[in-house]
């Protein structure tokens, strides 16, 4: 796991000054804290920051081919880089190092921008061919390792992190209204979307191929996980099918020459990949917990049960709301406005890795994969109660309705009809995009600052969502559901949240179930026996149920949950209302603090429960007083 970044001129003789390009590299030192490189030539630098898994002594990047013609920097693991290398051996390629990395190089000499097709693993990389004048960047298929652009008439900038991109003197911190609306919506900027207004993600799955001449070049997809349930194999079938690849794909993630530990939540799939990689793994696997000391929040028994059951040398500590102390820091390794609470504890606990190992595994990726989250049970009951009304009915009588129906937060989300009325009245892609909504229509836009808000006329922030949702070639609810979570909340929340959050330290976090052939396999599971009889993720549970406790499998999902709503009314108060509130706040600028006042009451009186909601402000406010610059907001 490394950190890259660089440039490319459209003047092909324009000098590269040394000065800048260790500039981009410093921002993201902690990506890469063991060693640093650059390649500098006429036209063109590139910059990497490297955290040492493989090939310890003889790794080091940029990494060329035998005549230095092809040139890479790379972030990431390819997991099945020693079969290729065996291939590239037998048709005559020569290697310098026995690291992943220089698979790239002689790959691309061999089948040139397709070399993506057979890689499997996490990644993004910048390859230089020389001759060509050619730079290839591209991203994994799932997006679990991030890449940012910057292009004007002059240049193209790229970089690991936004910070690298910022830190060149001619890239400007003009904000998107559109992102801005985006992260009101659903708590990040999701798509291509960032939201500095000239900088843009290479979305996973996704190549850019760009010359000195032609640097305004479209990105190209190179894969698309496709929903294509398959009703032949029986449940048996599927269940020797799922363990067989989980076996499969953790035995590669833990391909390293250090040790490689696992994070432990105590929830089935973070349970599932200990239990499998303690199996696999010479001596103790290092296991690693982070709980609360409120214990409704807390999982710390059910990963102390599943690190005796598998004999792991396990380390856990306690969050406390002191910890909300971090939020500055982590303002600094986001880049981005982020509104996940959990990135606070995913920072702790990649903090309490660190101090142990280079590398863990991590569950993530098996909710989407096998249909895990609760709402997921909830949309399918909304869809086949949607099913039995008249679409004019549904327009007619129960949207009006559910627009004047008082909003009732403090209820489980079966009880509230606002949200049930307003889902029934939507067709399946709107609708589950109102599921995941923080803020919704109209009072997101009334939140908006006014100049900012007359930029927006009719975008739709959910756009890419609904689309998904509504293009699964089946007509299968939950698979569009999952569709649009793999493409959208995977890559751009979840992924984001531990790639930060472990980068910080200089770990390298590894998610097989996020492993892309695993997401094939499971993207031919019918839909039934994801979520059966209202059991989520019932078929991998079902696979494995000779292996984890009952209580373990059956016990209800509870994500990494900080108590929000009661620090909001009580530690975090004072820095909400200096940061959020105050007249002189940076954050006026973005949105209208006299709206903000009126949720604030509310929540404080417990009229609502709106810790979320309040969060995602405060996390706003933060990020506003360390990136917004005199000329950050884009003219109207």
């Amino acid at each position: 796991m490394c950190g890259i970044a660089g440039v490319i001129y459209a003047e092909r003789d324009r000098p590269v000054n040394p000065s800048v390009l260790q500039a981009m590299s410093d921002q993201i030192a902690h990506r890469g804290p063991d060693s640093e490189g650059f390649l500098i030539e006429p036209g063109i630098g590139l910059a990497h920051r490297r955290l040492s898994i493989i090939d310890i002594a003889g790794g080091q990047q940029p990494l060329g081919n035998e005549t230095g013609s092809v040139q890479t920097v790379f972030n990431g693991e390819i997991y099945n880089f020693q079969n290729l290398r065996r291939e590239l051996l037998a048709l005559g390629h020569r290697f310098q190092t026995q690291s992943d990395t220089e698979i790239l190089v002689h790959l691309y000499e061999e089948i040139g921008e397709r070399l993506v097709d057979r890689l499997r693993g996490m990644f993004a990389f910048a390859l230089w061919d020389k001759t060509r004048r050619r730079l290839l960047l591209a991203r994994d298929r799932i997006g679990i390792k991030p890449l940012y652009i910057y292009r004007d008439t002059e240049k193209l900038i790229f970089g690991s992190e936004i910070k690298a991109i910022l830190a060149h003197p001619d890239v400007s911190r003009e904000i998107d209204p559109e992102a801005l609306e985006g992260f009101l919506a659903l708590g990040i900027v999701s798509g291509a979307r960032s939201i500095f207004h000239k900088i843009e993600k290479l979305q996973p799955a996704h190549i850019l191929s760009v010359t000195t001449d032609q640097l305004w070049c479209s990105p190209q997809r190179y894969w698309q996980l496709t929903m294509e349930p398959d009703e032949r194999p029986s449940v048996g079938e599927w269940c020797e099918e799922i363990r067989a690849k989980i076996i499969e794909t953790t035995r590669m993630h833990l391909t390293a020459d250090v040790p490689v530990g696992a994070f432990l939540s105590g929830g089935v799939d973070s349970s599932l990949i200990v239990a499998v990689a303690s199996d696999q793994t010479r001596g103790k696997l290092q296991t690693f917990s982070l709980g609360f000391e409120d214990e409704q929040f807390s999982e710390l028994a059910y990963a102390k049960e599943i690190a005796n059951r598998f004999n792991t040398d396990h380390t856990e500590s306690i969050v406390t709301s002191d910890s909300v102390s971090l939020l500055d820091e982590l303002t600094h390794y986001y880049d981005e406005p982020f509104a996940d609470p959990s990135a606070i504890p995913s920072y702790l606990v990649s903090r309490l890795a660190s101090q142990h190992v280079k590398v863990v595994l991590s569950g993530d990726g098996g909710d989407e994969a096998f249909g895990g989250y609760d709402r997921y049970a909830h949309d399918l009951i909304e869809s086949r109660i949607r099913k039995q009304i008249p679409r004019w009915l549904r327009q007619s009588i129960l949207a009006p309705v559910s627009r004047v129906w008082p909003k009732s937060d403090w209820l489980p989300r079966p009880l509230r009809a606002r949200t049930l009325l307003t889902n029934l009245s939507l067709d399946p892609g709107p609708a589950y995009a109102n599921t995941l909504m923080l803020f919704r229509q109209p009072f997101r836009r009334r939140l908006i600052e006014s100049s900012l808000r007359d930029q927006l006329q009719g975008h739709n922030p959910c756009a890419l969502i609904e689309q998904y949702v509504r293009h699964t070639t089946t007509g299968d609810i939950l698979g569009g559901m999952i569709s649009a979570d793999t493409s959208i909340l995977l890559p751009d929340a979840f992924l984001v949240k531990v790639d930060r959050a472990s980068m910080a330290h200089g770990l390298e976090v590894r998610p097989p179930l996020v492993d892309h052939e695993l997401m094939e396999l499971a993207a031919r599971i019918p839909s039934k026996w994801k979520i059966h009889k209202s059991r989520t993720k019932w078929i991998l549970k079902q696979a494995f149920k000779e292996t984890l406790p009952v209580n373990i499998r059956d016990r209800p999902k509870r994500g990494f949950e900080i108590p929000i709503d009661d620090w909001l009314r009580g530690p975090l108060r004072p820095m909400f209302e200096a940061a959020v509130l105050e007249p002189n706040a940076r954050v006026r600028e973005l949105v209208d603090q006299a709206v903000i006042k009126k949720l604030y009451q509310a929540h404080l009186s417990k009229k609502q429960r709106l810790g979320n909601v309040l969060w995602s402000l405060l996390i706003l406010a933060k990020w506003s007083n360390r990136y917004l610059g005199p000329t950050s907001v884009v003219p109207a």
